[in-house]
């Protein structure tokens, strides 16, 4: 936990939270009587500080889900149907870099990233292969993609279709947030007006044709795994939805289309208190937001539902199984939080992609939180905690306050074009690196407690033959389908792109007629060019 020094006072540090507000150590009624009724509310009703549905957890617990894919589809697949085995309820797919990049495996540019972490995906013969022998319509499937996400969400309805499995069955969440790409991932293919385009094409698709799935998941984890304080990760995710939102209602769609298959994503860090404020502080926000900014009294479209996943980046190298003990932390925190769906982290993805033995573990830590103890049989345990409501306040205020300078600047697009997100979070991260370096903050085995040796471990490794493998099979399947109709599909693709027709449209027919991940990708940017960044700040 950070601290603030009080100069040559002699009085010590004093204590402040991650989001660098100050830390009540001992909270009185007085802190936190004024208006408390007001601002908690009901379960399941505005503003939904205690969460989204009356009951929570003690109907039943939260979705469980594992973040797995790697090397060739056929590999991943059978790690899904492990982890089925084990009692998940949700899939995570991860893809690898060149996917992500809409790029194709025998791209020069993706040499030696085929399937490092994640799953390589180039056509729809590939996405067949992955959900092999899964139960599509009884598993929720999450996909974290996010520039190309339009192009694998339509592979996964043409594998369901193949399956005898309708769009109208097809529960899951495509992440389909390109703007955080901008301010803290990079992958990025198109600039921010095309991308949101295709954000708002993949929202009228998706009314039409799969009506149960979450067409985005807005995304703040990968903010704070950059560095974002919990202040900036909720502000600045919140500035992005209320874009994506815009960006609808530009198209012709309504608040009552689009929010109420609107999520959100965030992390879940070892600091459990601020956590738990932190999400009922980002529930109470969002329901304003739709409520005041966009008049939209309709409750489905105030709630803000999330998924979880705790902190990568808090994961050590060092003494590994220490990160068994962190992600317990971190999930409880999540669950206390109130989330819809989780995803715990291996104990050795530090070091390398989690083993077999990892991911059941990681799994397990869920299922003891919800079976083995008792904070699935009340509603928001924490209501009423002076120390716990005060940090929601102050984490309300923060948040706002943020929101103001975003709105300030023109909005989340033009903030991102400036580099303001970018900026914050930058000067978030170096203040943190500082902290660890400095000793104030302490890092189990990392910068306190360490050990002279570490056990020896022996972690995953793709094939190193994958690479060539997925080539060969691109090569073979641009050998033997028809390359007319290929061709055909990818011209109506292009001026679907070029004019305001819906492109997830002639997008689908190319995938049908096996055109790849890279060739329709290419199309788009032929037409809509590619994102340079900014260095304005």
């Amino acid at each position: 936990m950070p601290t603030t020094t009080t100069g040559d006072t002699g009085e010590p540090p004093r204590p402040t939270t991650e989001s660098g507000l100050p830390l009540v150590a001992v909270a009185t009624a007085a802190d936190v009587a004024d208006g408390l009724e007001d601002r908690l509310g009901s379960p399941g009703r505005f503003p939904y500080t205690r969460g989204v549905h009356p009951g929570m957890y003690t109907s039943r617990p939260w979705t469980m889900r594992q973040y797995a894919g790697f090397g060739s589809a056929t590999e991943s697949n059978a790690r899904y149907h492990q982890l089925v085995a084990a009692g998940t309820g949700g899939l995570s797919v991860a893809f690898d870099l060149p996917t992500q990049m809409g790029m194709d495996s025998d791209d020069p540019l993706a040499a030696g990233e085929v399937g490092k972490v994640g799953v390589a995906v180039d056509s729809l013969e590939d996405m067949r292969l992955l959900f092999a022998g899964l139960p599509l319509d009884e598993v929720s499937t999450s996909m974290t993609i996010n520039a190309p996400a339009s192009v694998l969400l339509l592979l996964y309805q043409l594998v369901a279709e193949e399956q005898g499995v309708p769009g109208v069955r097809l529960r899951g969440t495509v992440q389909n947030d390109v703007l955080k790409e901008y301010i803290a991932r990079g992958t990025y293919i198109f600039p921010p007006a095309p991308s949101l385009r295709l954000v708002a094409d993949t929202f009228a698709y998706c009314r039409e044709q799969l009506p149960a799935w979450n067409t985005i998941s807005v995304s703040g984890y990968h903010m704070a795994e950059a560095g974002a304080t919990p202040a900036q990760e909720v502000a600045f995710t919140l500035a992005d939805g209320i874009a994506y939102l815009e960006a609808a209602l530009a198209a012709g769609l309504s608040v009552t289309d689009v929010a109420p298959r609107l999520s959100f994503f965030f992390v879940a860090r070892t600091t459990l208190l601020e956590e738990v404020a932190k999400f009922r502080a980002a529930r109470r926000v969002w329901a304003r937001i739709v409520r005041d900014r966009f008049g939209c009294d309709d409750p489905r479209s105030q709630m803000l539902r999330f998924h979880t996943q705790t902190a990568g980046v808090q994961l050590t190298a060092q003494q590994p199984e220490v990160n068994l003990v962190r992600v317990a932390l971190q999930a409880l925190g999540a669950v206390l939080g109130g989330t819809q769906s989780l995803h715990t982290n291996s104990y050795d993805e530090a070091i390398a992609l989690p083993t077999e033995k990892a991911a059941r573990l990681a799994l397990r830590t869920q299922q003891v939180v919800a079976f083995e103890t008792d904070v699935t049989k009340v509603v928001d345990p924490f209501a009423g905690s002076y120390a716990v409501e005060a940090m929601t306040d102050a984490l309300d205020a923060e948040v706002e306050r943020l929101l103001a300078a975003v709105d300030g600047m023109g909005g989340a697009v033009a903030a991102i074009e400036a580099g303001f997100q970018k900026s914050e979070i930058e000067r978030s991260a170096y203040a943190v690196a500082q902290q660890i370096d400095a000793g104030e903050r302490v890092v189990v085995g990392v910068n306190r407690f360490r050990t002279e040796t570490e056990e020896p471990y022996e972690p995953l490794r793709p094939d190193p033959d994958l690479e060539r493998a997925q080539v060969q099979r691109l090569a073979d399947l641009r050998a033997r389908r028809d390359g007319a109709a290929v061709g055909a599909a990818l011209a109506d693709l292009r001026r679907a792109a070029e004019g305001t027709d819906n492109v997830l449209v002639p997008m689908r027919a190319a995938l049908r007629e096996l055109a790849t991940v890279g060739e329709v990708c290419s199309v788009l940017r032929d037409v809509w060019g590619r994102y340079e960044p900014s260095e304005r700040f």
